[in-house]
């Protein structure tokens, strides 16, 4: 990519999508072109200051790019209904498999390199592990909607024969940082923790139901979201082998040692209160993943990632204390 090189985000006032726009804009890349519905006000301060050629609705994109022919030369595809917790199929396939169908047919057409977004909710419970090779994607199971949506697409992509020039499926594990104000309930446990410590001095855990772990010691790949878009913006850069790359940090870390993080960061006592987990979600919790970060790293990616307590402490005293965004 160069400067001057006209880039295309999609899911761009987003969380992820956001704090890229704003590492691009660091990084002297301004000829942007921002995808989203731009709908939601709470979402307008993640973009606040930032630079960018164009705002186009996603609903208006394709039609768009019909009259501006040759102008996007490299695409990121981080839009998506990411709601964990809505169980209607039909939801997630309209943005996570319909319209990714379309996106991708627009890069391979138009010889455009993509990045674009799954997740590590591909996994399901982790049964076969929590490697990103391609000959265990029609295997995998995960437990929701959410994350079937995202293993189609994949599957879908896998399958085809006229793909863009370069192409990389980013698996996402827990991403935690900056510009998630607006997620309510699928915003971070590091962002509900710090609101629950301020307002109650204690945060709540989900007891385990499981017999095999400890109350707070189920276990997550926690990845702070500079991470996340240091490796996304290297795949686009490098363009090693296509094909589907994990993006967390490696480590999995237990939700009582990320709470205590918060609980240090704010220079106070831990306090820690067990709940049930919801009933709703309860058949469906992962208790363990950790992002297999081999495949990257054997590409050449070479840098190193924040710690949990770096990320945490960053995140909360630099952003959740100040109000501020990235």
């Amino acid at each position: 990519m160069e400067a001057n090189d006209v880039i295309a985000i999609t899911g761009a006032a987003g969380f992820i999508g956001s704090y890229l726009v704003g590492y691009l804009n660091r990084l002297g890349f301004e000829r942007l072109i921002l995808i989203d519905d731009f709908s939601n006000e709470r979402k307008t301060k993640n973009l606040k200051g930032k630079k960018a050629l164009h705002k186009i609705h996603r609903e208006q994109f394709f039609d768009w790019v019909k009259s501006h022919p040759g102008l996007v030369q490299h695409m990121f595809h981080l839009g998506a209904r990411t709601d964990t917790t809505e169980m209607d199929y039909e939801v997630h396939k309209k943005w996570n498999l319909d319209y990714s169908k379309k996106i991708w047919e627009y890069c391979g057409a138009e010889n455009i390199p993509l990045v674009y977004a799954s997740s590590a909710a591909t996994y399901g419970a982790g049964e076969l592990g929590y490697e990103d090779r391609h000959d265990l994607v029609h295997n995998l199971q995960p437990l929701n909607p959410y994350g079937r949506s995202k293993n189609n697409f994949d599957i879908w992509a896998l399958e085809q024969k006229s793909p863009p020039p370069f192409w990389a499926a980013v698996k996402f594990f827990n991403v935690y940082g900056p510009n998630e104000y607006h997620k309510d309930r699928m915003a971070s446990v590091i962002f509900h923790a710090y609101n629950q410590i301020k307002d109650q001095g204690f945060v709540k855990l989900f007891r385990s139901h499981r017999p095999d772990y400890k109350d707070g010691e189920q276990m997550r790949d926690f990845v702070y979201v500079h991470d996340v878009v240091q490796m996304c913006v290297w795949l686009m850069q490098q363009e090693p082998e296509s094909g589907i790359y994990n993006v967390g940090s490696g480590v999995a870390r237990s939700f009582n040692d990320l709470v205590k993080a918060i609980f240090s960061a704010l220079s106070l006592e831990p306090d820690i209160r067990y709940v049930d987990t919801p009933e709703d979600i309860r058949d469906k919790y992962q208790y363990y993943t950790e992002a297999d970060m081999q495949k990257i790293r054997t590409a050449g990616y070479p840098n190193k990632f924040y710690s949990l307590e770096e990320g945490v402490a960053e995140y909360v005293r630099e952003y959740l204390a100040k109000a501020a965004y990235f």
